[in-house]
């Protein structure tokens, strides 16, 4: 297959980019550091490096039509497969089993159990040799739902899409005699949070030695990332709130105390406060235990949310409000409370080299709903705290006509939407790795842009902290 680029719109195009964050606190607190961002970005030469890469290639186009080929054969399939059969959080038994039997199957060595997670592995080309380690970061859990568990963020797809990119590098490593190796993680739970896998995974040494990262992602548009430091959905507080009370009976209910009238005191509680609050604040939460029976008065009850704003600056702000408001709940229902917090889940970095290679490659393969003006910084979505270690990026193209965690975009996983959005997904991301496979200038490219971002960040974080002031609250006065 040969792809017929418009090089001369890439370049248009990926000039205008510049580095955004998310938030006008953001932009505005951070200009210097943004400023700065924006001279290392120029001084990439995107436009011509992305035009370059995109150009004529016999090589690259070959890997691209292998990746194809094996979805279409094979990798489809299997993704609706994992798709009727959904498996939550460290459940996915079924799901990694399919995935593993087949890259053994294709000269892979697989380690499950990595990391202390039943459900997480690693799999290693066999015949890679030194080189560059081409990293491929796949999902495979289902949404916990109330009537059903099911595949409403297509997680059941990232696997076959994963696999059709490393198995059709991995066979041009070995057919060309190109130094490299490929390596597949699989990582469990992305929907529970806590603990956040993939960050356990990481201080647990499993990504060492890896040089690059890429993965997909459902989306109902296809969409290109800014550079800079991101957030997506992993800038997360995961707060568990448990109360303790008094049982009593309930004709005689003062002689206990009620824990669950201390969380939904809690609930009340944050609902005021959300006014005062950043706009760009998320506060969700569910109760998880609220007692056994009616006519006993609960003596325990407890319940999870998850805060997230874009910043880990303002977000620690965030969560003293919240946990004023727990402990406020317990005096005011006379019960206890015991605050437990994860917060591993942080943002990344957003690499600009990357996200405009793949980017470019899913617009000429036919990416449908393109979003032509980059969104806000996303290190490839919802990797967290790899994403400041390891430049990655996520492929993201239009694949579901409906929401996000909705039946809808379960069933596009099956439909005509999903499998287009799969297919773009494997060659985009098997270009790629090929890119940075075989061009030593761009792998400098990628490494010098992260390393830039990295050393900028710290001073992004510390205008940050003069950004969000405490308002001085006074003590009551007069009668």
């Amino acid at each position: 297959m040969r792809l017929a680029l418009r090089i001369t719109a890439v370049a248009i195009l990926a000039a205008t980019r510049t580095a955004a964050q998310e938030t006008p606190t953001e932009r505005s607190a951070a200009a210097d550091v943004i400023r700065r961002m924006n001279e290392l970005e120029r001084s990439l030469a995107l436009p011509q490096l992305v035009a370059r890469l995109t150009a004529r290639d016999a090589r690259r186009d070959a890997v691209i039509a292998r990746a194809r080929e094996l979805m279409d054969r094979e990798l489809l399939a299997m993704a609706d497969d994992i798709t009727r059969h959904p498996e939550v959080g460290f459940k996915e038994e079924r799901s990694v089993q399919i995935l593993t039997d087949y890259l053994k199957a294709h000269d892979f060595d697989v380690e499950t159990g990595v990391a202390g997670l039943k459900t997480a592995f690693v799999a290693r080309y066999k015949k890679g040799t030194p080189g560059p380690n081409l990293g491929v970061i796949i999902e495979y859990d289902a949404l916990r739902g109330t009537s059903r568990d099911f595949h409403g963020d297509q997680h059941s797809a990232q696997g076959p899409v994963g696999l059709a990119a490393a198995v059709a590098m991995a066979e041009f490593l070995t057919s060309s005699k190109t130094p490299g190796t490929v390596t597949v993680y699989g990582t469990p739970a992305e929907e529970i949070a806590s603990p956040a896998s993939k960050t356990v995974m990481y201080n647990g040494g499993v990504f060492k030695g890896a040089d690059v990262l890429v993965r997909s992602h459902s989306s109902t548009a296809t969409q290109a990332s800014a550079p800079g430091f991101g957030s997506c959905c992993m800038n997360i507080d995961v707060v568990r709130f448990v109360f303790s009370g008094a049982p009593a009976h309930q004709l005689q209910a003062w002689d206990g105390r009620d824990a669950l009238t201390g969380v939904i005191e809690l609930f009340n509680h944050i609902d005021a406060i959300r006014r005062t609050l950043r706009p760009e604040t998320r506060i969700q939460g569910i109760i998880t235990e609220g007692g056994k029976a009616p006519n006993v008065v609960p003596d325990r009850a407890a319940a999870e949310f998850w805060l997230r704003y874009p910043d880990p600056v303002y977000l620690a702000q965030v969560f003293d409000r919240v946990s004023d408001a727990a402990r406020a709940a317990a005096a005011a229902t006379g019960t206890k409370v015991r605050i437990d917090v994860d917060s591993s889940s942080r943002n990344g970095i957003s690499v600009a080299a990357l996200n405009e290679v793949a980017f470019t490659y899913l617009k000429q393969l036919g990416a449908t709903k393109v979003e032509a003006e980059p969104g806000r910084p996303v290190p490839y979505e919802e990797t967290g705290t790899v994403a400041t270690q390891i430049p990655g990026v996520g492929v993201t193209v239009h694949s579901s006509n409906g929401g996000y965690h909705t039946f809808e975009m379960e069933a596009d996983a099956l439909g005509a939407v999903g499998h287009h959005g799969f297919l773009l997904d494997a060659q985009a991301m098997a270009a790629l790795l090929y890119h940075f496979a075989t061009d030593a200038p761009y792998r400098a490219a990628v490494r010098r842009e992260f390393a830039g971002l990295q050393g900028l960040y710290a001073d992004y974080l510390a205008a940050l902290r003069e950004a969000y002031p405490l308002p001085k609250v006074s003590d009551p006065t007069g009668n």
